[in-house]
C-alpha cells in the first residue's frame, strides 16, 4: 500500500504547477478578483525545524474521527433539508495506488446555498440540522464515503450577477498539519459552470472535468440518497487540482 501524502509529494506539486503545465490556474487569474488581492506576492518562507512548527501549530480537531463525523445528516436532533447524496471515491498516488490513512474532511453550503458562517449574510434560510461539515479517514483501499446534502448555488459578489455554482469542499491532510491540499468537487450538468471563474481558471478543460463528480446509480441508495463517485489523484499527469495558498 502506498503511505500517507507527504511534504514530498505536496512539494513536487506545487513545483509542477509552476513549471508550465498548464493544469493549474495562476495565482492571479484576474476575473477571479480576490485571488490578485490576496496571492502571495513574496517567495514562501522556508520552515527550518518542522517538527517545531507541528508541536506549536493548529491540529486535526478536539477529538478522534469517529464513524459518524462523515454522515452530516446525522448530527443533529432533526433531518436536514434538501436532496440526501451519497458521495463516495478513492484518493490515489500518480500510479493509481490508493492512499491509506489519509484524513479527508468537507465542508459546503446547505441546500439554500448558504453557509453556517458568521460571514456569510446571504439572505437563504439556515437550516439548524445541517452543519456543512465532515470527516473521515480513508481505508485501506484508499476509500473515503460521505453522506450529506446536495449545496445549493450562491452568489458571491465577484462580479455582476456572480454565482457559485454547487460545490463540496474537500481538504486532504497527510502525516501533519502543514501537509494540506485543498480542492472543490462539482455536480454534472451544472449550467452556471461557463459563469464561474473560479472554476474557469482551470484552462486546461481535461483538467477541468476531473473536478466534477460522475452520478453512479451503483451508489444511489433506494429511497434514501443518490449517489456520486469522484476519486482524487494527488500527483502526475492525471491530478486533480488543488488550491494554492493565495
Amino acid at each position: 500500500m502506498a503511505s500517507p501524502l507527504t511534504q514530498h509529494d505536496i512539494d513536487r506539486e506545487i513545483a509542477g504547477r509552476h513549471g508550465g503545465q498548464g493544469d493549474h490556474p495562476a495565482r492571479d487569474y484576474a476575473p477571479y478578483r480576490s485571488s490578485v488581492l490576496r496571492h502571495p506576492k513574496q517567495p514562501l518562507v522556508s520552515v527550518r525545524d518542522p517538527e517545531a512548527a507541528e508541536l506549536t501549530g493548529p491540529v486535526f480537531g478536539v477529538t478522534d474521527v469517529t464513524v459518524l463525523d462523515c454522515d452530516l445528516t446525522v448530527q443533529h436532533p432533526g433531518q436536514p433539508l434538501g436532496e440526501r447524496i451519497t458521495v463516495r471515491g478513492r484518493v490515489l498516488d500518480r500510479a493509481g495506488r490508493p492512499i491509506r490513512g489519509q484524513l479527508v474532511e468537507i465542508w459546503q453550503a446547505n441546500a439554500s446555498g448558504r453557509y453556517r458562517h458568521r460571514r456569510d449574510d446571504h439572505p437563504a434560510p439556515l437550516d439548524p440540522n445541517f452543519t456543512g461539515a465532515g470527516r473521515c479517514l480513508t481505508d485501506d483501499d484508499g476509500r473515503y464515503a460521505f453522506t450529506t446534502i446536495k449545496p445549493g448555488a450562491y452568489p458571491w459578489r465577484n462580479h455582476v450577477n456572480a454565482w457559485r455554482p454547487a460545490h463540496i469542499h474537500f481538504s486532504l491532510f497527510g502525516t501533519a498539519f502543514a501537509q494540506r491540499l485543498v480542492t472543490q468537487m462539482y455536480f454534472p450538468g451544472d449550467p452556471l459552470f461557463p459563469y464561474d471563474p473560479i472554476l474557469q481558471s482551470v484552462t486546461d478543460p481535461v483538467a477541468r472535468d476531473r473536478l466534477v463528480a460522475s452520478y453512479d446509480h451503483g451508489l444511489s441508495v433506494p429511497e434514501w440518497s443518490l449517489g456520486y463517485s469522484w476519486d482524487i489523484v494527488l500527483d502526475g499527469p492525471a491530478a486533480t487540482w488543488t488550491e494554492e495558498t493565495r
